[in-house]
């Protein structure tokens, strides 16, 4: 396979680093991340979800962001 250069400034050279997963070639990491869909694509894909089912997990986030903050706050006061 043929290969091209390509010029990054040393702050995007960073961002594209710290996105690279394992073992993973830039290359690799480029590929991954423009096969990204846009985000409006993602419009409607849980409509057909029922409203008991979308509460249930709103609420399930919600415990899990309450209780993640708690153990982060216990860490910290335990100074580990």
């Amino acid at each position: 396979m043929t290969s091209k250069n390509i010029s990054l400034t040393e702050d995007v050279y960073e961002l594209l680093k710290r996105m690279k997963m394992g073992e993973e070639s830039f290359s690799d990491t480029i590929r991954r991340l423009a096969g990204r869909s846009r985000l409006s694509d993602c419009a409607g894909l849980w409509s057909d979800v029922p409203e008991e089912e979308m509460t249930a997990l709103f609420e399930s986030i919600s415990d899990l962001r309450r209780r993640t903050g708690e153990s982060l706050e216990a860490s910290v006061l335990e100074g580990g």
